[in-house]
């Protein structure tokens, strides 16, 4: 498999800039996506593989302009619509409500 997440060895994608004394978490939020991991596995919904499956599917556009715990929560919404946990119109709507309360 060789796609947009595949970048190891790969030249052109400018400089790593680690920051100092990065954070593991940047933001609050990213701490609860990282929670979700095991109790969602646990119930059954994904596996590691489907997991990552899921991450890789994202468009390339996409993939390259978020972070790292963006593309979990991608994976999660993903997943959990797949598997029928969730339904599309239940996520969009969770979404437009945290978008009404952030402004």
């Amino acid at each position: 498999m060789n796609g947009v997440h595949d970048l190891g060895g790969s030249d052109g994608h400018g400089p790593i800039n680690p920051e100092p004394n990065e954070p593991v978490f940047h933001a609050e939020w990213e701490k609860r996506v990282f929670g979700m991991f095991l109790p969602v596995a646990a119930c059954g919904y994904f596996n590691l593989d489907e997991f990552r499956h899921a991450i890789e599917r994202m468009g390339a556009p996409s993939y390259l302009n978020t972070s790292y715990y963006e593309h979990w929560l991608h994976a999660f919404e993903t997943l959990l619509v797949e598997k029928g946990a969730l339904s599309a119109a239940e996520l969009a709507a969770r979404q437009q409500q945290i978008a009404e309360e952030a402004r």
